[in-house]
């Protein structure tokens, strides 16, 4: 069984593995703004990559929270408005967002 809190270094994924964008929806993160978040995620679709809602992601109080598998990147505090620009660095163009990442599990070196 995999550890969705460690993250990874590459966003290089198997091809037959599908990539899934989740966004808790569990209640400090709706008071945040998940909700929204889901909805402007599921108003961009990209092709090959789910978009779902999920229950509690462990890290109330710092969301909205996004994860990205199998990337095991983490978003914090995201904004619907910078919804667009998760899925054109990361989910089109291969790159992490940094200045959007989970501090907790990618620290700024």
């Amino acid at each position: 069984m995999t550890d969705i809190t460690q993250p990874s270094n590459s966003l290089v994924t198997e091809p037959s593995t599908p990539r899934c964008v989740r966004v808790c929806q569990n209640r400090t993160c709706k008071k945040q703004g998940a909700k929204e978040v889901l909805a402007a995620f599921e108003a961009l679709p990209v092709a090959d990559v789910s978009v779902m809602g999920s229950s509690c992601l462990g890290q109330c109080g710092n969301g909205p929270m996004v994860l990205i598998l199998p990337d095991m990147v983490w978003y914090s505090g995201v904004q619907p408005q910078e919804v667009r620009l998760l899925v054109e660095q990361h989910l089109l163009g291969g790159q992490k967002v940094k200045q959007m990442l989970y501090y907790r599990f990618h620290p700024q070196k």
